[in-house]
């Protein structure tokens, strides 16, 4: 039996040599690969929440396994419908989210790992979204880096991408590679099993339900016709020309500065030289010159194109015919938007906005650099948005749902609110207008602790500021710090010590885990076969707790809760009898030393 690296990596190579697959559903029988998926996903937030069923990860075991490969062989495995929850959406809208049954989950794993290592080589570079080792930062990126000169952006937003997919089209997408029918067929039956909402069984005509294993890159896979067609239709079309054709006007000038310098007449050159300055030095109208540039992250697309507004619009027109003739899907209206480029108009990308520069003071060299590069800024109304959050009558004020918690909890859940904040704008050139978010933050920061402790701010600064040294210096912070046993560092939560310096490569620099490979490590537990709390051998399962703070509830201590505390765990691996008693809660058997 080939263990899951060795099958993924052979799918991988097929994918990248553009071979098609005719034995994929063979994959779906071996237990590795579900030990595999089981080692991803059991430490999500949703493996401990129920579908339609009370299932969940906790009691996972390699019996489980054999039984859902049993039922794949003869192929009579049922997908459970989703249970469908509205989830609550900036603009007041909901939308659904679909929470599949464990055992759905762990298949849809397995089915997403096959599908991911064969369609990821095939998959367009100009797609970020959903992808290993790609985000929202290197979309950003790009198109920092490549999309000078701009003229109109070009702004698409497919209306409800996720819930307009449409099943056909996905199943046909999928068997032009894969030559096995009954992957595509298994597919579509995950596709329709439907969704239960207050009890009652709805069916799904279309989409793919958020929050399902498989829904992202499903629509990676669907959005790839998109992403051929601008590639090989839209951008040969609409590209022409090495570069654009020298401006007239620009070299009547230089002719005028050269004459003026034969002269000798100074006063003539400098005047020439502030004329030369403000006219662009090739022709930006140049009709033997077109570019058109693009990136998607999942449903939003942005296209750059250079040349005149009508052959925009007649590239959105194409855009919007293609969506819907050939994937089955529409433009947004309201969000489809053509935009100027060079006379301050910004497109809105991923929560930047996106400009083309415009200085022809700005020289460098001798040479206006400035001019039709690419900026990316923080737009004025996430700052404010994000400040509103801590702010009552316009001045910062404290969280009272924070008061009960300890210093370390407070300090630590304004740090990583700010963090997450700061270090996904690190590539705006404007990020320094963060530092109003900062005050606003700190200061409602110290007014909670201030309301905690029945005190003032000032004191409380004066309590809780550090300095640590950072890559760009020496920074001012605030921290609460947790003694540990002896031997152990104490945690330290820490909010600000950020440098607000744009960062063209961004790296996200949040700490790390402590132990970086827990998942093999409980899989190699599930394997030995030995329950950690009476060490008998028999038909083991993992007990799972949804997060350690659990632990502390636990009244009173029993010997699985000490084990689990001693060894800091979220799992245990026991036998069939000693889990029965853990969740009927009674005392177990000895613990194994």
């Amino acid at each position: 039996m080939q263990s899951a690296d060795t099958v993924l990596g052979i799918l991988r190579e097929r994918g990248r040599r553009g071979l098609s697959c005719s034995e994929l559903y063979r994959q779906m029988f071996n237990p590795q690969l579900y030990l595999a998926a089981y080692g991803r996903i059991y430490s999500n937030k949703g493996a401990m929440t129920p579908g339609v069923s009370q299932e969940t990860v906790d009691g996972m075991s390699l019996g489980k396994v054999g039984r859902i490969v049993d039922a794949m062989r003869h192929e009579r495995y049922q997908f459970s419908p989703v249970k469908r929850v509205n989830i609550p959406k900036k603009n007041g809208k909901t939308r659904p989210l679909g929470l599949p049954t464990w055992s759905d989950k762990l298949v849809g794993e397995v089915m997403r790992l096959l599908l991911e290592a064969y369609f990821e080589p095939q998959f367009s570079d100009r797609s970020h979204g959903f992808r290993p080792k790609r985000g929202c930062h290197t979309a950003l990126t790009e198109v920092g880096n490549t999309w000078t000169g701009t003229t109109w952006f070009i702004e698409g937003d497919i209306s409800d991408c996720f819930g307009s997919i449409d099943l056909q089209v996905v199943i046909e997408t999928l068997a032009e590679r894969i030559h096995d029918g009954r992957f595509p067929r298994l597919v579509r039956n995950m596709l329709e099993a439907g969704y239960m909402e207050d009890w009652t069984w709805g069916a799904t005509l279309s989409g793919a339900p958020q929050g399902g294993v498989l829904s992202q890159l499903l629509s990676n896979i669907y959005l790839h016709r998109l992403d051929s067609f601008v590639e090989k239709v839209l951008i040969p079309h609409n590209t022409r020309g090495r570069t654009r054709a020298r401006n007239p006007a620009y070299l009547e000038v230089v002719n005028a500065i050269a004459r003026a310098r034969r002269r000798g007449d100074r006063a003539e050159v400098r005047s020439l030289r502030k004329q030369q300055r403000s006219i662009p030095s090739v022709d930006p109208n140049d009709p033997g010159f077109r570019r058109l540039r693009y990136v998607r992250y999942a449903d939003d697309t942005l296209l750059g194109f250079i040349g005149p507004r009508s052959e925009a619009e007649e590239i959105k027109r194409q855009l919007a015919v293609f969506l819907r003739e050939d994937v089955k899907l529409e433009l947004s209206p309201e969000k489809t938007l053509i935009t100027h480029a060079r006379k301050g108009g910004t497109a809105s990308f991923l929560g930047y906005e996106i400009t083309v520069q415009h200085n022809d003071r700005q020289a460098t060299r001798g040479r206006r650099t400035a001019n039709g590069s690419i900026a990316l800024r923080v737009p004025a109304k996430v700052i404010r948005d994000k400040a509103s959050i801590y702010l009552s009558r316009g001045k910062p004020a404290h969280r009272p749902q924070l008061l009960n918690d300890d210093d370390y909890t407070i300090v630590n859940v304004y740090g990583a609110e700010y963090r997450g904040i700061v270090q996904y704008y690190l590539l705006a050139g404007n990020v320094c207008r963060l530092h109003r978010l900062r005050w606003a933050m700190e200061t409602s920061l110290l007014k909670t602790l201030a309301a905690k402790y029945r005190s003032t701010v000032s004191k409380m600064a004066a309590r809780y500021k550090a300095k640590i040294e950072t890559p760009n210096g020496p920074r001012t912070c605030f921290e609460a710090k947790v003694s540990r046993s002896a031997g152990r560092k104490p945690l330290v939560a820490r909010f600000g010590g950020i440098s607000l310096t744009r960062q063209k490569a961004v790296i996200l620099t949040d700490r790390q885990a402590a132990n970086p490979h827990p998942r093999k490590e409980l899989i190699t537990r599930l394997l030995k076969g030995k329950c950690e709390l009476c060490g008998t051998s028999e038909d083991v399962r993992v007990h799972h707790i949804r997060k350690l703070a659990d632990l502390d509830r636990v009244e009173p201590p029993t010997e699985w809760h000490q084990v689990m505390v001693k060894k800091r765990r979220k799992t245990l691996v026991v036998c069939i009898g000693c889990h029965d008693t853990i969740h009927s809660g009674k005392p177990t058997g000895s613990v194994t030393k």
